[in-house]
Parts: structure tokens; C-alpha cells; sequence
């Protein structure tokens, strides 16, 4: 909701200020079908040219995460401190029963109470491949902690393609409208006999291109950019919030002590009061039973 209040004040700060300025859209919105092609059409292919496929359609997912915001919510970062606990919980008391939650958790029934954390490959690969590590007595909790910050890092790297993506593209922009607006200049030269007013209405027409270039680069591919990384950011916290509690639990915490690890360094505004969360570790305990 956010993301299109900023742009509804983008739109009537710019042309409200011009319009009450004195000046007169007609000639932006003649010229506006034909700079668009060029300036935007040139971007599209820039775009096409520097990115592949996988690259492409994951750049236009996360277009929606300017208006939607991070995916976890606070409810789901308790929800995944309570599935850590009831891991862990059954990781102490039956190694064996363990085993057949990370072999296949699509059929687990501590995965399957939390579906939009079990929905989620990379959280769920990351829960499974460490617990599967420290069963193998792969249990240096400094070593572990390594692996899961260069995977972390990994993560970050290729969830970040999209906000850099749309920075060059922001950053090419100014560029291509002076493209469009010299081509609008050569445009004129050929029409050098008209009387001053065409003339006056073309150099106009052309200008535009220089216009909407920056006013795209800076008015929104740049700012979708910056939302879209920091909505990444935050979202990278819940995985980071895995390593912290089972890394804690490596160093053999119980588990009350590994979970209130994982609260602790929840951030701020996402964190689960103690209450909160002693009351969702009871409700987990008594649907487990």
C-alpha cells in the first residue's frame, strides 16, 4: 500500500508542480507514446541482454515485494522457533524418529503443522541438511557455523541478482533518454525551415526523452531497486535465525535455551514476547502429543 501512495505523490508533485507552473501537457503526452518505445523499449532489451531467463523472471517476481513487503511476518518467525523446538526436542530424545522428518519432509507431521515454513525449500533445506550434519557427528558448531554462512552468504548473493539488476537498468536510463532526445534533436534539424512555433513545439517533443529517462531512473527503477534489497534483507533474518538456533543447539543447549537464542536475535520488530512464546511452545507440545 505504501509502495503506491509514493507513487500517486510521485505523479502529483511532478505534473501537479509543471501544470501549476504554467505548463501544458500537451506536448509531453504527443511525444510520450514514441520516447516510451524508445527509452523503455531500449531498457527492456538491455535488460533482455545482460540477464538470463531465470534471471528475468525472478527480477519481475520481486517487483511485487515493493508492494507487498517482506514475506515472514512476525507470526512466522515464532512459528518457525516452534518447529525449531520440536526438532530439536525429538533430535535428543529419538535420533531415529528424527531421521524420517529430514529424509522426507513433505511427509513430516512437524513440517506439515507449519505449511507456510514447510512451503519454503530453502528454509526447510537448511533445517534438514544441518540436523543431518550433526547426526553424522559432523558436530564442530564452529566448522557448522561456517558452512551455514557461506550457504547463507550464497543465498544473499542470488536473492540480491534482482536489486542489482534493476539498479543498472535505473542507472542506464538517464542515458537512453539522452538517446531519444538527440534523436528528437536530428529530428528537428530536418525540419529547420519551419516557422520558430513548430519548431519551438519539436525541440519540446524531444526534450521529453531527456525528461522521462530521468524521471524513470530516479523516480522509480532506482527506488524499486533500494525496496526490493531492503525487503531481501529482512527477509534474510529468519534464515540466519536457523543457523543461530541450531548452531546453539550444537553446543548442546536444551532446547528452552537454543529457542530463546533464536528470540533474542529475531529482530526487533518481529521478535515474539517470552509469554508469547512460552504459550505457542505449549500448544506445540500438546498437538505433538
Amino acid at each position: 500500500m505504501i509502495g503506491i501512495v509514493g507513487i500517486i505523490i510521485i505523479f502529483a508533485m511532478v505534473f501537479g508542480g509543471y501544470i501549476a507552473a504554467g505548463g501544458k501537457l500537451g506536448i509531453i503526452l504527443k511525444s510520450l507514446p514514441y520516447e516510451m518505445m524508445m527509452i523503455g523499449g531500449a531498457a527492456i532489451g538491455a535488460f533482455a541482454i545482460s540477464n538470463d531467463m531465470a534471471a528475468i523472471k525472478h527480477t519481475f517476481k520481486d517487483v511485487g515485494k515493493v508492494f507487498k513487503g517482506p514475506k515472514w511476518k512476525p507470526g512466522d518467525y515464532r512459528d518457525l522457533l516452534c518447529l525449531l523446538f520440536e526438532m530439536i526436542r525429538v533430535a535428543r530424545q529419538n535420533p531415529l524418529e528424527l531421521e524420517s522428518h529430514i529424509e522426507a519432509p513433505g511427509e513430516s507431521t512437524i513440517f506439515g503443522r507449519y505449511p507456510k515454513i514447510a512451503a519454503d525449500s530453502a528454509a526447510v533445506e537448511l533445517i534438514c541438511d544441518t540436523l543431518r550434519a550433526a547426526s553424522m557427528n559432523y558436530d564442530d558448531p564452529h566448522q557448522v557455523e561456517e558452512v551455514l554462512e557461506k550457504r547463507l552468504e550464497a543465498h544473499m548473493h542470488h536473492a540480491l541478482h534482482s536489486s542489482h539488476a534493476l539498479q543498472s537498468i535505473a542507472d542506464g536510463l538517464p542515458a537512453l533518454g539522452i538517446v531519444a532526445a538527440v534523436l528528437g534533436v536530428i529530428k528537428t534539424m530536418g525540419s529547420i525551415d519551419q516557422p520558430p512555433e513548430i519548431l519551438g513545439k519539436m525541440i519540446g517533443g524531444a526534450l521529453v526523452g531527456t525528461f522521462l529517462g530521468v524521471f524513470l531512473a530516479y523516480g522509480f527503477v532506482g527506488p524499486f531497486s533500494v525496496k526490493v534489497k531492503a525487503v531481501v534483507e529482512e527477509d534474510a533474518h529468519f534464515y540466519h535465525l536457523i543457523r543461530e538456533v541450531l548452531v546453539a543447539n550444537l553446543h548442546n543447549h536444551p532446547p528452552t535455551i537454543c529457542i530463546e537464542v533464536g528470540r533474542q536475535n529475531t529482530p526487533g520488530g518481529m521478535r515474539p514476547s517470552f509469554s508469547e512464546l512460552e504459550e505457542a511452545l505449549k500448544s506445540a507440545k500438546n498437538e505433538a502429543a
